[in-house]
């Protein structure tokens, strides 16, 4: 099985980090071509674009400014293990031992708007680029675009690579829909999550992201290689609901 995940718009990288053996990315030369047009936005123009405070326009401005590419390994630090938003606090990859890190290598990957797909261990610098923003690249009008076949690609070989033909889509919607997963040939299982409230259940988008986390991280620490064992998940009160599941979309709820 194949695990995909989004990343996260907060970036810890004053995280202590264990002592790994990182790898490099996989789309350098694109990420490259991002940076070259990002480079050309001053921070106000980086504020539009991204829709963002200038605050963190003058952050995103001055860490483009200052990266280069290819980067110096000693500078970076694993993906998996500086995102900090609600997907990661509910995954805890800090708690992960260096054998979960190397079977999370093989295992789950992150896509990003700017590293296009990345592998836990891959070696990253802070950034901020969303996969949604409009940003144009030679003949691609926005992100979808440039990265939609380059991802298509780089996941099917993953998934073919695993042999069970199975992927775990726990990214979200504007993420997940950047790969062209229609074209994808595999069997994609999207685990949803929600919460029971007057009379009915429904997504809350925090507690989903989180939940998102604490599957990813289910399904690597326990090393499960048959989907089927995923409707055993039953971490913070969620349970498979047979009734509410429909297809590949499997539910799970919680009171």
């Amino acid at each position: 099985m194949l695990i995909v995940i989004s990343p996260a718009k907060n970036i810890n990288f004053d995280a202590q980090i264990p002592e790994i053996q990182k790898s490099t990315l996989g789309f350098e030369a694109e990420s490259k071509l991002l940076l070259n047009e990002l480079k050309k936005y001053d921070a106000k123009q980086l504020s539009l674009l991204m829709t963002i405070s200038p605050k963190l326009s003058q952050l995103n401005y001055e860490r483009f400014q200052q990266m280069n590419l290819p980067f110096d390994p000693k500078q970076t630090k694993p993906a998996l293990l500086v995102f900090s938003g609600d997907v990661y606090q509910g995954m805890e990859p800090t708690s992960f031992s260096v054998a979960d890190l190397e079977y999370a290598q093989h295992k789950l990957v992150i896509l990003s708007g700017f590293y296009g797909l990345l592998r836990p261990l891959d070696g990253i610098l802070p950034y901020r680029l969303e996969m949604g923003t409009h940003l144009k690249i030679r003949n691609h009008p926005h992100l979808y675009s440039f990265w939609g076949n380059k991802l298509l690609k780089k996941i099917q070989s993953a998934i073919d690579e695993q042999g069970d033909n199975v992927l775990i889509n726990l990214a979200s919607n504007e993420y997940f829909k950047a790969a062209n997963a229609s074209k994808l040939k595999a069997r994609i299982i999207t685990p949803v999550f929600k919460e029971y409230k007057d009379g009915s259940y429904s997504m809350v988008s925090f507690y989903a992201k989180r939940a998102r986390g604490l599957m990813s991280a289910y399904i690597l620490k326990n090393r499960i290689q048959n989907p089927e064992e995923i409707k055993l998940f039953d971490l913070e009160g969620y349970q498979y609901n047979d009734l509410l599941t429909k297809g590949e979309q499997w539910v799970f709820t919680r009171a």
